[in-house]
């Protein structure tokens, strides 16, 4: 996607990049759309970089990503939909979802509490784009119906590794050999 100017439609969450800190980008300010990636996008607002989830896209004027479940039948948490919510989540650099490419190790429900605990990782350590990829997965998985808090813990033992991803992923990022 080349770089595209717009007007904010409606106020907008977005996430400081690369330190993941909320912000609200006000309606009708200008923003330049400058990566399109996994359902995401990347604008510049006030000199800074911030991410947009692609369930916000009607801001910007594109088309929303919809991520919806059926009407909750009780109060539980169902997990199958917590793990469907991840598989919405992208690595900002590699346009694999997080689940495919082995970066969440546990997912823990606590129906009494309604929250949802989750350990991932990165690919690297290092990685700068940490904070917001928790974000993402804070953001998203908080839209499974009858969860009120999600947790997230960011581990590096065991390190990630490409043994890790899907063979899918692997196939898909020129890694399975």
């Amino acid at each position: 996607m080349e770089r595209t100017v717009v007007v904010t439609r409606r106020d907008c969450p977005a996430r400081l990049v690369p330190v993941g800190t909320p912000i609200t980008i006000p309606r009708d300010t200008f923003v330049t759309i400058t990566q399109s990636l996994g359902g995401n996008y990347t604008v510049t607002h006030n000199g800074n970089m911030a991410r947009i989830d692609g369930t916000d896209a009607d801001a910007l004027g594109i088309e929303a990503e919809v991520l919806s479940f059926p009407p909750a039948t009780d109060d539980k948490i169902v997990e199958q939909q917590v793990w469907e919510a991840l598989e919405t989540i992208y690595d900002p650099e590699i346009p694999v979802n997080l689940v495919a490419l082995g970066l969440i190790y546990t997912v823990e429900i606590d129906q009494a509490r309604k929250s949802v605990a989750i350990e991932m990782t990165l690919t690297a350590p290092g990685c700068g784009m940490g904070p917001v990829l928790v974000g993402d997965v804070e953001y998203r998985v908080a839209m499974v119906p009858n969860v009120e808090t999600v947790q997230v813990e960011l581990v590096f033992d065991p390190p990630w590794s490409r043994e890790r991803m899907s063979e899918e992923a692997q196939l898909e990022t020129g890694m399975f050999f």
